[in-house]
């Protein structure tokens, strides 16, 4: 159960919420006991993410959904003008879009480390990356994010 969260946030980040990332957590646990007598504690993490994922991959095949972002409810008043709350979403949908946009391997790093608070570390033991794989990912995200969401001047 140490790793429950760790995957949990992986599942949620790389697919969404739609698509239900405790019951898989639970299903990688459950293939986890199964199989416990051929899988040694060294590689009980590794074996957790490799098969939560090919679950999640599964999962959304048979469904055939495109993955879902949670939106925000818009506030009932403001203080704000109408200009200032049109350019804000006007932000917020060019970031959704450009965060959609980016490659599941950047989207996945960048949304650990700035969402989640992950360190480089914790998210290279977590993919089975390298650090420096992980450092390259989110600051290529960042680039596209930063040309893409750039404000227009009028």
């Amino acid at each position: 159960m140490a790793y429950s969260k760790d995957l949990h946030d992986f599942l949620y980040y790389k697919f969404g919420e739609n698509s239900a990332p405790q019951d898989i957590v639970q299903i990688a646990f459950q293939k986890l006991w199964e199989n416990c007598a051929d899988v040694s504690p060294e590689k009980a993490k590794s074996y957790l993410f490799t098969v939560a994922n090919n679950e999640m991959l599964n999962a959304i095949s048979r469904r055939k959904t495109v993955l879902n972002y949670r939106q925000q409810k818009p506030k009932e008043y403001t203080v704000e003008s109408p200009e200032f709350l049109l350019e804000e979403k006007e932000y917020n949908d060019r970031l959704q879009k450009a965060i959609g946009e980016l490659t599941e391997e950047q989207r996945v790093t960048f949304l650990l480390n700035r969402i989640e608070g992950k360190k480089h570390q914790e998210i290279a033991e977590m993919l089975g990356i390298s650090r420096k794989a992980v450092e390259k990912r989110i600051y290529t995200a960042l680039r596209i994010l930063q040309e893409k969401v750039e404000l227009r001047k009028i």
